[in-house]
């Protein structure tokens, strides 16, 4: 098999004009989505005032709706008893009808035209929904291609044979880091990001309140306001936790493992996980820790999302030569040979297990639960 050669500085030069192209195409998209972000967010504020307003205008019309009916009412039996009422009370009766009308119309042509409105902020709020879906999608995508060009062609020309195996492991690295940073935002925009910003609003009605409801009303808002605060500092620990244990590199994998995965059932609160270890409690090489330690994270979390387990048992057997783990759940199961075989997770946790030399044993069915067996080889 013949292998290609590359200048790599005319290579170099060439991903270096690349790198800039794509990043200013990312910003661009970039700043489009954000603009489409802030218009998503006045649209939807004004929606939520219209709304209102509709359902204002409606209760006055049938107000108005109901004193139109009396005033034509009243003016019919005066027209009928035309010689039973003086010529004022006459006028009186169809000044009021005529008024009551007039401002029914008034309020019928209000109400459509906020209707109109809802309709076309609606509308207008859904194409900018897609808009800002298209972007985020766009520089994710570009995000992809941009950290390929970005890394480092070299060394991995060194692990692998061909350059058609160099492009595919190389994607397969950065749409794995691509995907984690997805991951990563997303919780922290669901998680932290919208109770810092209930925090900002809460401490608007904080003020009101003390306004209008006094300091004992006040006092409540404000206990209710720490205990938002504490959630979020509570979320924001739990994401860096799952970044990087500290306890890993202070304490080891089984202490880690077992704080792991005692916060994570509590966090979750469906599902009961039991962790037992019945080797030795070694201190392994750095990579071996954090290696054996996301591939149960991996399968742990798999179980809890995926297959929504409400019993999770995780054993780890650990001696000078070997480590093994079985992680069995008692979720929905899937059909092996028909997974994806593109899944991150599965395809993670192969990667990490290959790379230990290692072996990797997934057994599942539909309705009867996952059981992953690891083994590991000890240098």
């Amino acid at each position: 098999m013949k292998i290609m050669k590359f200048d790599t500085k005319a290579l170099d030069d060439i991903i270096s004009r690349m790198i800039n192209t794509v990043g200013s195409s990312k910003d661009e998209i970039f700043q489009i989505g954000e603009q489409c972000r802030n218009d998503f967010e006045d649209l939807s504020e004004e929606l939520k005032n219209v709304k209102q307003m509709v359902l204002k205008v409606i209760d006055e019309g049938d107000i108005l709706e109901k004193k139109a009916r009396q005033a034509r009412n009243r003016l019919s039996e005066v027209s009928m008893n035309f010689n039973k009422y003086s010529e004022e009370e006459v006028r009186e009766a169809y000044e009021k009808a005529h008024q009551l009308q007039m401002e029914l119309s008034i309020n019928r042509q209000l109400e459509k035209q906020l209707r109109d409105r809802r309709d076309d902020l609606d509308r207008r709020i859904g194409g900018l929904h897609e808009t800002i879906e298209r972007a985020d999608h766009l520089v994710s995508q570009i995000s992809v291609v941009q950290n390929y060009l970005m890394s480092d062609i070299k060394q991995m020309g060194e692990v692998l044979e061909d350059a058609k195996a160099k492009q595919d492991f190389g994607l397969k690295i950065i749409e794995a880091q691509e995907d984690e940073r997805k991951r990563l935002s997303r919780e922290i925009h669901d998680g932290p990001a919208q109770m810092i910003a209930n925090v900002i609003m809460r401490s608007d009605l904080i003020e009101r309140v003390y306004r209008d409801q006094g300091g004992p009303a006040a006092i409540q808002e404000v206990k209710s306001f720490k205990k938002m605060v504490r959630s979020a500092l509570y979320e924001v620990r739990r994401i860096i936790y799952d970044l990087r244990p500290m306890a890993l590199d202070d304490l080891g994998l089984v202490p880690t493992l077992r704080k792991y995965l005692q916060t994570i059932e509590e966090y979750h609160n469906s599902a009961k996980i039991e962790f037992a270890n019945l080797g030795l409690e070694l201190r392994l090489p750095p990579k071996y820790e954090v290696a054996v330690f996301r591939l149960i994270q991996e399968a742990v979390q798999n179980a809890l999302k995926h297959s929504k387990a409400s019993d999770i048992l995780v054993r780890l057997e650990m001696t000078k030569s070997k480590i093994g783990v079985l992680i069995k759940d008692n979720g929905e199961g899937f059909d092996v040979k028909k997974a994806c075989p593109k899944s991150f997770g599965l395809l993670g946790m192969r990667e990490r297990v290959e790379l230990l030399e290692g072996d990797l044993t997934i057994e599942s069915k539909i309705g009867k639960g996952t059981l992953v067996y690891i083994h590991v080889p000890l240098p």
